[in-house]
């Protein structure tokens, strides 16, 4: 399968120090080439050792987008981030490994049949002389597939208890769907054109400070574990622990005093006391920081 686009000419790769760290987070040595078992690997990888979250909203502190930024808290601090974060940073990641990354736009399905704006979701086109065809890659969704998908419209793959895959509508744009056992759903919408980063700059605010963006109304943590997932919510002064262990889900809700060491043990992520306390504030979570 041919998938045409002009891509942009700035793509930024990380530099060789920057690559070594980042693989030493993930727990992954370098591939020797740039095949489809390696990209497996990757994904995999970073999505149970880099956590999905979006804390720095709540702590009034801007997500900034540029790629210094983004090794700095990734690498640096050891934390996580959400779509635009994570997806830029891997993509930063494959290309020093022989990988073409192209940053994609998607469209969030919203009850009722609607879908958000353009630039909500940011994932990723992956390519080499390795792949038969071109890949959707995403760490940056929450629960969503583990592997990179395999541009084929129709494609079905189980991955525990859910299906997922890809269809192509009519109008050429691409829906990575879900079935939970009551048939597919799309859960976003997106085009193969590539995208620079700038592009996403304003929807980016958006997502940081407007009372609509369900990132200022809810805090979370959530990555990939052996036998499933663990997801640590805050919202309305109620701190709640969920845990998937081999198709299980059980919650629990924590003491505010418990949340720093939550926070340490299953994500990784260190916050003193005063950022903490600012994260299980109620008040807080009528949105914006």
């Amino acid at each position: 399968m041919a998938l045409t686009g002009t891509r942009p000419t700035e793509e930024p790769a990380l530099a060789p120090g920057d690559t070594t760290a980042y693989l030493l987070r993930l727990g992954v040595s370098a591939p020797a080439a740039p095949t489809g078992e390696a990209l497996d690997e990757l994904q995999r990888a970073h999505l149970t050792h880099v956590p999905f979250e979006n804390l720095d909203i709540a702590l009034g502190r801007p997500i900034r987008l540029d790629l210094d930024a983004l090794v700095r808290k990734v690498l640096r601090d050891g934390r996580g981030g959400y779509c635009y974060e994570l997806n830029g940073l891997f993509a930063a990641l494959l290309r020093p490994m022989g990988y073409a990354a192209d940053l994609l736009s998607a469209r969030v399905t919203t009850e009722g049949g609607g879908v958000t704006e353009e630039f909500d979701h940011l994932a990723l086109l992956v390519t080499s002389p390795h792949l038969s065809q071109p890949h959707l890659v995403d760490v940056g969704f929450g629960d969503a597939f583990l592997q990179p998908l395999p541009m084929e419209d129709g494609l079905s793959r189980q991955e525990g208890e859910k299906a997922v895959g890809l269809a192509r509508g009519d109008d050429g744009r691409w829906g990575y769907c879900e079935d939970h056992g009551n048939g597919w759903e799309a859960q976003y919408l997106f085009s193969t054109r590539p995208r620079r980063m700038a592009e996403f700059e304003e929807r980016n605010r958006w997502q940081q400070t407007s009372p609509q963006s369900h990132f200022t109304q809810k805090r979370v943590a959530s990555r990939v574990t052996r036998t499933g997932r663990v997801t640590l919510t805050l919202s309305s002064g109620v701190q709640r622990l969920i845990t998937t262990e081999n198709g299980f889900r059980s919650e629990r809700d924590i003491p505010v005093a418990d949340v720093a060491r939550v926070l340490e043990e299953h994500f990784g992520i260190r916050l003193d006391d005063t950022a903490v306390l600012r994260l299980t504030s109620a008040a807080w979570s009528r949105g914006g920081p």
